[in-house]
């Protein structure tokens, strides 16, 4: 089976929102951050050379790849998708384009999409990454600098408060010089690919998307690239953030509907799949990255629910869990995935 017809057929799968932040557990000197407390460097504006301390103590001793897809894959899910470099700048994999990773700047010292990939490959579960290919708060020339910043997470959707000179910033350097060489390492070090996740096109040109989508298909010609690799360039299309059509007729005029300018409050860029592949992202509480204080949880009878109206409209259904700062899914989360298996069945 190809993974066009995989995916199509696919339903349900898990995601994984990984990194620095998952230290600081959206708390940052006695002060809660907002609901996606992975976005809490912009949020507090914490300068990098304080944020980069986070790398020095990241050792995440309990994260077990192999217990997590074997859970996984018991929940139902069918493929998983793991944060390789969220906005943070902080890659999760041995990049030799960047030490700002997880084997050269922690303790830790172990490729983690190694061993999810391994795991991925042992339990027979689709392995798919996310790369933020436009954010990259560790870097001056990171994108975002464009664009309206009331309507992110954070103080803005660059990096503003290091880099303080918008005149200054080129997202070109950025794209040329880690972008698409870290995009290339790990379509290339890490097996099968079934898709690559791609997030908020914010600054990024359409040449540019076309060239991250030809070298995803160079490298990996069955993989599948979403449509937040921005400018219409893509192969299935990933809503908004938790977004569920309530009704057949919604979704039929959504799916309808002719391609849309790429703005902030569109970030996909939508138009229908040329493949009928669709797919909704969807977190179990308020937050993507580990959130301790975040107990705003979806009930399993929801997340049951969910599952059952998204694939009967033929949307996959993405459900995501933040780990905490030992590597440790956290124990509700378990349990409504465990709990809405049983009821799924």
């Amino acid at each position: 089976m190809n993974n066009i017809e995989f995916f199509k057929n696919a339903g349900y799968g898990m995601m994984m929102h990984f990194g620095l932040y998952s230290l600081l557990a959206g708390e940052y000197r006695g002060k809660r951050s907002a609901n996606y407390a992975e976005w809490i460097q912009s949020y507090f504006a914490i300068p990098n050379k304080e944020y980069e301390k986070l790398a020095s103590v990241f050792n995440p001793i309990y994260f077990d790849a192999d217990e997590i897809i074997k859970f996984a894959k018991e929940c139902g899910m069918k493929y998983f998708v793991i944060t390789s470099k969220h906005h943070e700048g902080f890659a999760l994999f041995h990049s030799k384009v960047d030490k700002y990773n997880v084997v050269d700047a922690t303790p830790y010292k172990r490729d983690i999409l190694y061993d999810i990939a391994n795991a991925c490959a042992k339990h027979d579960v689709k392995l798919g990454l996310y790369y933020s290919q436009d954010l990259d708060w560790h870097e001056k020339h990171g994108g975002g600098y464009l664009s309206d910043p009331r309507w992110c997470s954070g103080v803005s959707w660059d990096n503003s408060w290091d880099f303080t000179n918008k005149e200054e910033k080129d997202f070109s350097i950025c794209f040329e010089n880690k972008i698409m060489p870290q995009v290339e390492e790990i379509m290339t070090n890490y097996g099968d690919i079934l898709l690559v996740w791609f997030d908020v096109p914010m600054t990024i040109n359409k040449e540019q998307s076309q060239r991250l989508f030809d070298t995803v298909k160079r490298l990996q010609p069955n993989c599948l690239v979403n449509s937040r690799i921005g400018n219409g360039v893509y192969d299935y299309v990933s809503l908004g953030d938790n977004e569920i059509p309530e009704t057949k007729e919604e979704w039929e005029k959504l799916s309808k509907q002719d391609p849309s300018d790429i703005d902030y409050r569109n970030i996909a860029g939508f138009k229908p799949s040329r493949y009928n592949l669709y797919e909704a992202a969807c977190t179990l509480n308020t937050s993507w990255g580990f959130s301790y204080r975040d107990h705003e949880w979806i009930s399993p009878e929801k997340l049951c629910n969910n599952r059952k109206h998204l694939n009967d409209l033929g949307i996959n259904y993405l459900i995501n869990v933040g780990p905490d700062h030992l590597g440790r899914i956290p124990g509700r989360s378990m349990e409504i995935l465990k709990q809405a298996a049983k009821m799924y069945k």
